[in-house]
């Protein structure tokens, strides 16, 4: 939040004697910025008012990417205004400046505020209660930060598996145009900074522990006009060309995966099964144990032929290692179904398994694998890296699959090769987020597909995709309408274009 919020002064001549010692060129630009940070602190709220569109588009995007009632860190936090619009259960602001300190703590007191220097941060510095966080905020902080490896390297300790950080600075092609808005008033006069590129950020995240999981742009115009600021960094600022002209850049990041996790781990494999009454028997009989214990969850929808009878009949009779249930449905379509089978599943992990087993059930366990190693939370199956069958596949599919891959790596911001598998794996407790905030875009996807991989992009899971060798069906015809539901398809990318991209 200090990025536009530094008033600049030179710094005073100092002279020392022949016993002095030097103060190293860092010491002294972080004692001349903690000084005129001190400064800053009565005009803070003039110069956020002057930029006040800026302000709230930060805020905004912020709201965006973490829920309410998280536990929130923010670095750098100036007047605290950022950490308060996310609305956490638990904000704790740390600042080297203590009069900004003191100035977020009278205009939030319901936050906590610690004037501490990011490079040297410690958790035993902080309250027993304040030591792990869902989300670490660093907005406009990078550019006046002496050893931005050390800061990034001291908040690890302050995450756990599933922390966010989330990073916010300026794209350095805007430094004329700032500049330019320092002499004309409409800025604070800066000092001397770190100016970061994407690929920068990226690297440091990297070499401190971490992995990159998003990264964007936004915000053509700064400043607001009327009848056209809301309009360009709406529909313009996202476009691919335009993207790398906007101010802002984020990028967010986890921390990197500890050594693979060693507590007993269940899966439940949810197979829903229309018409597929050849393939019942197949399921079980190529599926491999998954982690500790495997349950299968046979969800039957409104079939001609008799696969509800199979089910049934091998429910009854299978005594192999697997556990066995079965439910029919009452909706209909392929979500539906879905839904209902992680409804009914007890496992730790939560996996699809298309009944045509034009998927091999031989490969699931390398998706169990990516999730319990940690190198991804969400793995999603990828059919178009090895060779395939174009009976299984035609031309005409794979170029519909690979350009709603285009669309959906556009949209959610992650590159994706195969966005329509039907394979998708992911943790309970992840699905039950996504659940939870399934009301942003709403009920409007019939397949499923799309529900889970915007739910995940929205929470900013790490997406991964885990090849497989697609096979041709050897029972029954494929039950989709490829014209009319890739219509379907298409009318909610552009839906969810408005939830992701231009909101």
């Amino acid at each position: 939040m200090v990025a536009l919020q530094f008033l600049w002064r030179p710094p005073m001549r100092q002279t020392f004697s022949s016993d002095s010692v030097i103060p190293s060129p860092k010491a002294s630009f972080q004692r001349d910025l903690k000084t005129y940070f001190e400064e800053l602190a009565p005009d803070l709220l003039t110069w956020q008012r002057r930029n006040r569109y800026y302000y709230h588009d930060l805020a905004r995007l912020h709201r965006f990417m973490v829920p309410p009632g998280s536990r929130v860190l923010e670095i750098g936090c100036g007047g605290g205004d950022l950490l308060n619009a996310v609305a956490p259960a638990v904000g704790v602001g740390i600042d080297f400046a203590p009069a900004m300190v003191d100035l977020a703590r009278q205009r939030h007191p319901n936050l906590a505020f610690y004037p501490l220097d990011a490079e040297q941060l410690d958790p035993a510095h902080l309250a027993p209660d304040h030591r792990q966080f869902d989300y670490i905020l660093i907005s406009g902080v990078l550019g006046y930060l002496g050893d931005i490896q050390a800061v990034l390297q001291r908040l690890r300790p302050l995450c756990h598996p599933h922390t966010r950080l989330i990073l916010t600075f300026h794209n350095y092609l805007w430094e004329p145009a700032l500049r330019l808005a320092e002499r004309l008033g409409q800025r604070c006069p800066q000092p001397p900074q770190n100016w970061l590129g994407m690929d920068d950020v990226v690297n440091l995240l990297t070499i401190t522990g971490y992995t990159p999981l998003k990264r964007g742009r936004r915000l053509l115009l700064p400043k607001r006009l009327i009848g056209l600021s809301g309009w360009v960094n709406r529909y313009l600022a996202p476009l691919p060309i335009l993207k790398h002209l906007c101010l802002t850049n984020f990028v967010v990041a986890r921390p990197q995966p500890e050594p693979s996790r060693v507590e007993p781990l269940t899966c439940s494999v949810i197979i829903p099964a229309r018409n597929e009454s050849g393939n019942i028997q197949a399921a079980i009989d190529r599926l491999p144990p998954l982690g500790d214990a495997t349950e299968v969850v046979f969800v039957e929808g409104h079939s001609q032929d008799d696969t509800w009878a199979t089910i049934q009949t091998v429910v009854a009779h299978d005594r192999g290692p697997l556990k066995l249930k079965a439910v029919q449905q009452t909706g209909k379509g392929k979500a539906d179904a879905v839904r209902l089978g992680f409804d009914q599943a007890s496992g730790d992990i939560l996996i699809i398994l298309d009944a045509d087993l034009t998927v091999p059930p031989e490969d699931l366990p390398h998706f169990v694998e990516v999730l319990r190693s940690g190198r991804g939370e969400f793995a999603n199956g990828s059919r178009l890296m090895y060779p395939r069958s174009k009976v299984a596949m035609p031309w005409l599919n794979t170029l519909a699959n690979k350009t709603f891959a285009q669309m959906f790596s556009f949209l959610l911001e992650q590159p994706l090769k195969d966005t329509l598998c039907g394979t998708k794996v992911l943790w309970r407790t992840d699905y039950e987020r996504i659940a939870a905030g399934r009301t942003y875009f709403g009920d409007f996807d019939p397949f499923g597909d799309f529900d889970l991989l915007f739910g995940a992009a929205k929470l900013n899971l790490h997406i991964v995709e885990v090849p497989i060798r697609y096979q041709p069906r050897t029972y029954g015809s494929s039950n989709i309408a490829h014209v009319k539901e890739g219509l379907v398809l298409l009318k909610m990318c552009l839906y969810a274009s408005r939830k992701l991209k231009f909101w």
